[in-house]
């Protein structure tokens, strides 16, 4: 499939992400008419140019990096996998003596996924109201989108990556759930919860964890589907050496009339139907143990107020744009939506 990768540097970016994610190789190269290797881009890439608002027109010359690792087609594979491990990569091109592209040495097709002792927190204790009368006799994270419920889809993709550690924040309907994960003994992980006798917001269950972890935590809503890749998630935090780490999404919203811009009564700009950019968060967060400390035993407590309780105290959050397949079951639409793409994103 290597070959479905190859682009010149004239392709646009967003052309780009539809070949990374057809692919799903998390990686374009970029290459000459003599198939000589120019550069490549991966989803890091991309994410940095999300982030300064470039275009998705622009060429990939503009956000390539043209300096990549590689190896040549004689070194023993060895070689790729001690790259791979040292420089954290996850795909290495392969060339001959010209620099042609050979193929690709895929971090997951040479390394079992690294068991992660990082603990999983899964926030399933919500009510669910604007999916009612769906919630009514089932919590929202047990709602079906294909063949399971969300919440096991959303386990499933962690187990699959490595992590085995998983706590589950319960409090509406928490015996369905309870009886319908266990202990996880069926996927072969461990499996405890975070009983909320009251409502305590986003972040106030952690306040219910029975000891501080030794390494950086992952929480996440129980009703959010997405492809991201959770290892890629925690070496970016670790990178960026900060106290916690946001997940965000780019929105659009075109407004449906002309916006106008005045200054003293008099006209100054119309702009006809604009589309406004911003980033929402995406309901994922990594927090180092620390962090646990600034949450206040048994009470209400949501995330927004966490991060600004670390920002009030000099801690700077990192921002991890989530390019990857994202959709937050909210409300009756995107659960339609979310049963007519599962077929296609999670087979």
């Amino acid at each position: 499939m290597w070959k479905e990768v190859l682009i010149t540097p004239d392709t646009p970016v967003v052309k780009a992400i539809e070949i990374i994610d057809r692919a799903a190789l998390q990686i374009v190269l970029v290459i000459n008419e003599k198939g000589q290797l120019l550069g490549t881009v991966t989803d890091g890439d991309i994410r940095r140019a999300i982030l300064k608002h470039q275009s998705l027109d622009e060429p990939v010359r503009e956000i390539m990096n043209p300096n990549p690792r590689f190896i040549y087609k004689d070194q023993p594979r060895e070689n790729a996998i001690l790259l791979i491990r040292k420089s954290k990569v996850r795909q290495i091109p392969v060339l001959d003596e010209q620099h042609r592209v050979l193929g690709l040495e895929i971090a997951d097709e040479l390394l079992e996924p690294p068991a992660r002792n990082n603990w999983v927190i899964l926030m399933a204790g919500g009510i669910g109201s604007r999916l009612k009368p769906l919630t009514a006799s089932c919590p929202k994270p047990l709602l079906k989108v294909g063949n399971k419920p969300v919440l096991e889809t959303i386990l499933e993709s962690f187990v699959e990556q490595g992590f085995h550690h998983f706590y589950i924040s319960v409090n509406y309907k928490a015996e369905m759930i309870i009886d319908h994960f266990g202990d996880g003994s069926r996927w072969a992980v461990q499996i405890r919860y975070l009983h909320e006798n009251k409502r305590l917001g986003t972040a106030g269950a952690l306040g219910l964890l029975p000891s501080k972890p030794e390494e950086p935590l992952l929480l996440m809503n129980g009703d959010i589907l997405t492809k991201i890749n959770f290892g890629q998630l925690l070496d970016f935090h670790q990178k960026n050496q900060t106290e916690a780490t946001i997940c965000i999404r780019e929105q659009h919203n075109q407004i449906p009339y002309g916006v106008v811009a005045i200054h003293n009564n008099r006209l100054k700009q119309i702009d006809e139907k604009p589309v406004q950019h911003f980033f929402i968060n995406a309901g994922l967060y990594v927090l180092n143990p620390r962090v646990l400390e600034y949450i206040p035993a048994g009470s209400y407590f949501d995330i927004p107020d966490l991060l600004k309780s670390l920002m009030n105290k000099g801690n700077e959050i990192a921002v991890f744009p989530v390019r990857e397949y994202w959709i937050d079951i909210g409300r009756f639409d995107d659960l339609e939506r979310a049963n007519n793409e599962f077929s296609e994103v999670f087979r």
